[in-house]
């Protein structure tokens, strides 16, 4: 939709904007957003900011990821590769972005939201450690953490369906 109000204003003059769109356009904003994820793929400004963490897939193969505070895990992951899906986009409607957390960073994250602990109930492979990668946001106090995929994961829509992040 904001693409679509830029090249309409870009492309007419305001005295061709229909009046209900000229009279309403303060409620548009015509600046570019940022899109689900695109925060993590921008690196971090500083130092200060950095938020090393370790991905650990079904296979036992670590990957290091420098991410930064307030970077989403599940999106963090698309950024370097790590396969967890993320069918849903982080608006909680699938477990495909289950992880567990080391027992030592367990206490560091913000509690669940009770409709993140209903989903987890339908994860296979659940474990007292586990949580949705989209659900959580990096701080500085979650340098060093371990995310471990499980085995498997379950896409209750489209199962077998892996797509690509955007």
């Amino acid at each position: 939709m904001f693409r679509t109000l830029n090249f309409f204003y870009k492309t007419r003059s305001m005295k061709t904007v229909p009046t209900l769109m000229r009279d309403q356009k303060k409620f548009f904003s015509l600046t570019s957003r940022l899109r689900h994820g695109e925060y993590e793929w921008q690196d971090p400004k500083s130092e200060d900011e950095v938020v090393n963490i370790v991905y650990i897939d079904k296979d036992g193969k670590k990957t290091n990821v420098r991410g930064k505070v307030g970077d989403n895990v599940l999106y963090l992951a698309h950024r370097y590769g790590v396969e967890m899906e993320g069918a849903c986009e982080a608006s909680l409607a699938c477990t495909t972005c289950h992880v567990y957390v080391k027992q030592d960073y367990l206490d560091k994250l913000t509690d669940p939201e009770e409709k993140e602990d209903d989903l987890l109930d339908m994860a296979p492979f659940l474990k007292e450690n586990s949580r949705l990668g989209c659900q959580i946001i990096l701080t500085k106090d979650m340098e060093g953490m371990e995310l471990i995929l499980p085995k498997a994961t379950r896409n209750f829509y489209v199962d077998g369906h892996k797509p690509a992040p955007h």
